[in-house]
């Protein structure tokens, strides 16, 4: 049976793709270093190891005991002001950890390559929906950290036999509809999962950052996609790769946005009347770009991937249950 390496796979995104893998009876070997993922995260009898990508010796080691021939590779920092702020945290761990696996996967013969990237490889997009093949301007160290990555793969493609499929995601949000796992992270970023922290208590104020923005209501709009339909994509993408298909870069959107007054509005209604939100404006945070929304016609063409879960509501709803279900679980 082969075996897949799954880095940051205690992780948001990653352990809603383990739950996937292990549900078809994958063997799955999660890689985390627990520092913003969780241990009851990881689902479905996969194996955990601690530790992280820049361990070039423990990757090795990984390697040969799992014979790995699949990685799926998440493990990143991703908070976009904090890359700002300190720019070489994300170099050190976003660019040298991915240089370091890419390293022991090519020592391994791995075959197989998911590399977990971001629509922040863009920059300041121009008007429209962003194609695949449109220039890239990363305005912040975590897009241009994952930009990076991405060339390695691409630089090492003609000279390896591993082929690799780059996700550039859009904006993640929801979680599982099962209940069963969803984003834990502790003082997350990312507005939907903040809205619905604020939903349940646990923030008293909802900040808009920039109401300036060239765009129709002022705030930013940006393509959401659920983390489920995300997690169904990299499923598509090692079944592409196992039936031989090339080394490829595809946007992960639904290709349609929102803006963050929209969203909130959703939040809100999801919510119900007797939740009264306290949103406050603030200034732009540096790093955000006005919008962001994904041209989705090559995923479509090139994956097996049809999304369940397009509905900003059914975001919402998944997000609100699952801080819900975090208060009872760890006392809020």
């Amino acid at each position: 049976m082969s075996n897949i390496l799954v880095t940051g796979g205690a992780g948001y995104i990653g352990s809603h793709v383990v739950k996937l893998l292990t549900g078809q009876n994958e063997s799955v070997v999660v890689l985390d270093d627990l520092s913003t993922g969780f241990e009851d995260a990881i689902l479905g009898g996969a194996t955990l190891v601690k530790g992280n990508t820049r361990d070039r010796e423990l990757l090795d080691k990984l390697m040969a005991e799992h014979k790995i021939d699949t990685v799926m590779h998440f493990a990143a920092h991703t908070i976009v002001p904090e890359s700002v702020e300190d720019p070489l945290k994300y170099y050190g761990n976003n660019t040298v950890g991915t240089h370091t696996l890419l390293q022991a996967c090519q020592a391994a013969n791995v075959k197989n390559f998911v590399f977990s990237s971001t629509a922040a490889t863009y920059g300041d997009a121009p008007t429209g929906p962003c194609s695949e093949d449109m220039p890239t301007a990363p305005i912040n160290a975590y897009g241009m950290s994952k930009l990076m990555s991405e060339r390695m793969l691409q630089d090492l493609d003609p000279v390896c036999e591993m082929n690799h499929v780059i996700l550039r995601y859009f904006n993640v949000a929801g979680s599982d509809p099962d209940g069963e796992i969803g984003q834990s992270t502790e003082k997350a970023t990312l507005l939907v999962k903040v809205a619905a922290e604020h939903v349940v208590g646990k923030r008293e104020k909802l900040y808009i950052f920039g109401t300036d923005f060239d765009t129709p209501d002022g705030t930013g709009i940006r393509d959401y996609i659920h983390v489920s339909d995300l997690a169904a994509a990299h499923i598509s993408a090692l079944k592409y790769l196992r039936e031989g298909g090339k080394s490829t870069l595809l946007n992960c959107g639904y290709g349609h946005g929102f803006s963050v007054r929209e969203v909130i509005e959703t939040v809100q209604k999801v919510a119900g009347p007797t939740v009264n939100m306290n949103v406050e404006e603030q200034p732009r945070r540096a790093g955000d770009p006005p919008s962001l929304v994904a041209k989705v016609d090559k995923i479509h063409k090139t994956l097996d991937w049809k999304p369940q879960y397009d509905d900003l509501e059914i975001i919402a709803r998944t997000s609100i249950d699952w801080e819900r279900k975090l208060l009872e679980k760890r006392g809020g």
